[in-house]
C-alpha cells in the first residue's frame, strides 16, 4: 500500500510539474506571437511612410529607410531592394553584437519591411498621400514612429543604423546613441545634397524628430504623472497629513542628512496626476515658504503604490 500510494503521489507530481511547464511554454509562445504581431503591424506602419509620404516627397528619414530614399532617387531601384542591399551585410557584420533572438526578429523585421515598401510602390503604385511638404513631413515622420515603436515593442530593430551603431560603440569609446545622431544626420546632409535642396533637408530633421518623439510615445505612452520631491526643515510628517488630507494622495517619507551630515533632512517622494500639481504646490507653499519643491516627468510607471 505504501509503495502504491509513493508511486500515485509522485505521478500526481509529474503531471503537475508537466503542466506547469506547459502552461509556461504557451504563456512564452503567446508572448512571442504578439511580439511578431507588433513587428509586422510595425513594419506595414513605417513602409506606408516611406512609400505614402516621405519618398514622393523626397524628405528622408534617419537610418537605412533614409538612405535608401536617397538612393533611390539616384539610382532608381525600388526603395525595398536598397533597404535589403545595406542591411544585408549590416546584419552579417553584426550579427555576433546583437544576440541570437534580437537578430532573428530584426532580419524577420527587416524581411517585411522591404516586402511591405516594394508591395505599396511597385505592385499596388500607391500614390504620394500628399504633396504638401509640411503634411508630408508631420504624417510621415509619425507613421515611421509609430511604425520604428512597434516594432521596438516587439523586440527588435528597423536594422541599419541600430545595427552599425551597436558595432562601433563595441568596438569604440563613443555611444550607440552618439552613433545615430552622426548617421542620421549624415543622412540628411546627403538629402540635401543629391535633391540640392537645404529647405528638403530640414524638412527631414523635423521629419526625424516628429518620428523619436512618437517613438517614446508608443514606447513609455503619454506621461500624466509627475514625480515630486519636497524638502523643508520643518516636520515632514505634518505635512504629509495635510497633502493626504486635502488632495488624497500618498507617498513616502525618506529620511536622511544634508551632504556636510550637519543637518537632518527628510525628503517627501510623491506620485501626482499633473492636474494636482498646482494644488500640491499651493498647500507646499502654505505650510513652508522656504520648501525645497522638485518636479520631474514620470515617463513609466509599472505596479501601484
Amino acid at each position: 500500500a505504501f509503495i502504491l500510494t509513493t508511486i500515485i503521489m509522485n505521478s500526481e507530481a509529474y503531471h503537475f510539474v508537466f503542466l506547469l511547464n506547459f502552461l509556461v511554454e504557451m504563456k512564452k509562445i503567446k508572448t512571442e506571437l504578439v511580439n511578431y504581431s507588433f513587428i509586422i503591424l510595425g513594419s506595414f506602419v513605417m513602409a506606408l511612410g516611406v512609400v505614402g509620404f516621405l519618398s514622393p516627397n523626397r524628405i528622408a528619414t534617419g537610418g537605412t529607410a533614409g538612405l535608401a530614399i536617397v538612393l533611390h532617387h539616384v539610382i532608381n531601384l525600388p526603395i525595398g531592394v536598397l533597404m535589403a542591399l545595406v542591411n544585408i551585410p549590416l546584419l552579417l557584420v553584426g550579427l555576433k553584437y546583437l544576440g541570437k533572438r534580437f537578430a532573428i526578429k530584426t532580419i524577420f523585421c527587416i524581411g517585411f519591411i522591404v516586402l511591405f515598401v516594394d508591395a505599396l510602390s511597385q505592385w499596388i503604385h500607391l500614390q504620394s498621400l500628399s504633396s504638401n511638404l509640411m503634411l508630408a513631413t508631420l504624417y510621415g515622420g509619425v507613421t515611421i514612429g509609430i511604425g520604428l515603436g512597434l516594432i521596438f515593442k516587439g523586440g527588435a530593430s528597423a536594422g541599419g543604423g541600430t545595427i552599425l551603431a551597436k558595432i562601433i560603440s563595441a568596438n569604440t569609446q563613443i555611444k550607440t546613441s552618439t552613433v545615430i545622431l552622426i548617421l542620421d544626420a549624415l543622412v540628411v546632409a546627403s538629402a540635401g545634397f543629391v535633391f540640392h535642396s537645404i529647405e528638403l533637408a530640414l524638412w527631414s530633421l523635423i521629419s526625424i524628430y516628429v518620428g523619436s518623439k512618437l517613438i517614446d510615445l508608443i514606447l513609455v505612452g503619454a506621461s500624466s504623472q509627475k514625480i515630486v520631491h519636497i524638502s523643508s526643515i520643518k516636520n515632514l510628517n505634518e505635512l504629509s497629513l495635510i497633502i493626504s488630507e486635502n488632495l488624497g494622495i500618498s507617498g513616502t517619507i525618506i529620511k536622511g542628512n544634508d551632504l556636510g551630515n550637519t543637518e537632518y533632512k527628510d525628503i517627501i517622494f510623491i506620485m501626482i496626476d499633473k492636474n494636482k500639481l498646482n494644488p500640491l504646490k499651493q498647500l507646499v507653499l502654505q505650510y513652508d515658504e522656504n520648501v525645497k519643491m522638485i518636479v520631474m516627468e514620470a515617463t513609466e510607471v509599472l505596479g501601484k503604490e
